[in-house]
């Protein structure tokens, strides 16, 4: 008989089957927020009358919806 304790065994299956899903949340609340900051400084910089190449609002853009998508797929689904 496994002298570990339940819940500590239940946690410990979850983690195994989901590693590094703390760091991952960070990351993507990170690049999220990169993001949208960047794409904020892009606005700004368009209000204000600068050229900006449309490549770089794009890509941009994609960010600002790939980020959050990701931290949301990666949330709990229980």
């Amino acid at each position: 008989m496994s002298k570990i304790d339940p819940e500590l065994k239940k946690k410990l299956l979850i983690e195994s089957q989901a590693p590094f899903k703390g760091l991952r949340r960070i990351l993507w609340i990170a690049f999220t927020g990169s993001a949208f900051l960047g794409l904020l400084i892009m606005l700004s910089k368009i209000a204000s009358g600068s050229e900006l190449a449309q490549n770089n609002l794009l890509i941009q853009l994609g960010a600002c919806i790939l980020f959050p998508t990701l931290l949301f797929l990666d949330r709990n689904k229980d």
